[in-house]
Parts: C-alpha cells; structure tokens; sequence
C-alpha cells in the first residue's frame, strides 16, 4: 500500500534544531507536490512549506526563514530542517504528497504525523 513515513520528531529546547524526514513508499508512479503541514494544540493544520512538481518551493507564513524543505526525488522523500525552534512551533507535523497510484483515483495522502514538543 501507498504510505508517507515520517520521522525525525522529538522534544527539543527553545532555539534548537530539528530535522524531518519523510518517505513515500507502496505502489505509485509519480510524486507531484510533497511538503509538509503541521498542526499545533488547539489550532487548524497549516501548510509549512511544499515542494511543488517543478521543484518551486512554497512556505506557509508564519514560518517562513526558519523552516527549509529539501525534496529528493531520487529516493521519493522529502525533508523538513527546522532551526531556532519556538514553543509556538510545537505541533504534530504531517507529510503530505500528491502521488500518481495506478488504477487509483486518489492523490492526496497523508502520513501518520511525528510529533515535535518544544519547550523553553
């Protein structure tokens, strides 16, 4: 089956750094947009940045400078580095891809989100 495994997340201490990975695995074709959402306590999930097919990168606001996302196609993942890390930026953080999965209409997934406490 089609699967984004994500890994990386932990607790880290106000200023530190951070580093995401993400792997999408199964039975697909194609990868087209892969990035990365988060969502904090009591708050919507919001975009952190995504890498688009052409390999144009797009940050959601509140994190843009802080948050780099590497796309390696070679090997299907992409990855988040997060430096100077604030207690707002606590959350659960969820890779998200488009994939291209044969005789499948679906095309968004999502993984199961790697959890990132962030404490002064």
């Amino acid at each position: 089956q089609v699967q984004l495994v994500e890994s990386g997340g932990g607790s880290v201490q106000t200023g530190g750094s951070l580093t995401l990975s993400c792997a999408a695995t199964g039975n697909f074709l194609t990868i087209n947009d892969m990035g990365w959402s988060r969502r904090r306590p009591g708050k919507e999930r919001e975009l952190v940045a995504v890498v688009r097919t052409g390999g144009r990168t797009d940050s959601g606001e509140p994190v843009k400078g802080r948050f780099t996302v590497f796309r390696d196609n070679e090997r299907d993942q992409v990855t988040l580095q997060i430096n100077n890390l604030q207690e707002e930026d606590t959350a659960v953080y969820y890779c998200n891809a488009d994939l291209v999965v044969p005789a499948t209409i679906k095309s968004d997934y999502w993984g199961q989100g790697t959890e990132v406490t962030v404490s002064a």
